[in-house]
């Protein structure tokens, strides 16, 4: 069974707002002794599903971006035992010790959730929003439409799914200028790909419907 590191930078490249990296400020402050977290890939996915592991390494020697460690761990599958010396890059550390400056908006993007159509994350498009007073917990009262739904699937809850904000923003980061606008507010992509604002959106007819 052979393997490979994971470059955290591509997976953040692709899914920039639900797969963490160490901010720059982390990784500025690792020394020899301390823990890091790489990501360890089976070349081959196993036939129960088995891609991998991700595991702690402990740093003995840094040549700039470029580190020498131990690891710290057994392995559950992989042909490494826990103090094999492992070379890998500062593009492979998935993790650290240290608590990250920008942990808060980690936090924001993984807990805070938001209820989409199933169409919009088929599609990977999404065209309407509107927010409605939460439900309490970390419901942000945001509904997501990609505005091709008809009636009969807006109808049926079991189009819907309750998810991390941090995956809509995967396929469009610009909600971000208004996504905390307080609750009732509805927006609207117009012909340009921008979010407009609806200023005339008929709340009596949603509330009371």
């Amino acid at each position: 069974m052979s393997w490979y590191f994971d470059n955290v930078y591509e997976l953040n490249k692709e899914s920039p707002y639900t797969f963490y990296v160490p901010s720059s400020e982390v990784l500025d402050k690792l020394k020899v002794g301390d823990l890091v977290k790489l990501i360890f890939v089976n070349k081959e996915e196993e036939d129960d599903g088995f891609s991998g592991e991700r595991m702690w390494v402990e740093i003995t020697q840094i040549n700039g971006e470029k580190f020498v460690g131990k690891l710290d761990n057994e392995p559950y599958r992989l042909p490494l035992k826990s103090g094999d010396e492992i070379s890998f890059g500062v593009e492979n550390i998935c993790d650290t010790e240290y608590e990250d400056p920008t942990s808060s908006n980690w936090d924001f993007y993984f807990d805070t959730k938001v209820t989409v159509s199933d169409d919009v994350l088929e599609k990977r498009e999404f065209n309407f929003m509107l927010r409605d007073n939460p439900n309490g917990g970390d419901d942000s009262g945001w509904s997501i439409l990609s505005g091709y739904e008809d009636d009969d699937f807006l109808s049926d809850s079991e189009n819907f799914q309750f998810i991390s904000i941090g995956v809509i923003l995967n396929i469009d980061d610009s909600i971000l200028g208004f996504i905390q606008e307080p609750p009732l507010c509805a927006y609207e992509r117009n012909d340009e790909g921008e979010f407009n604002k609806i200023d005339d959106y008929d709340w009596d007819a949603y509330l009371n419907g």
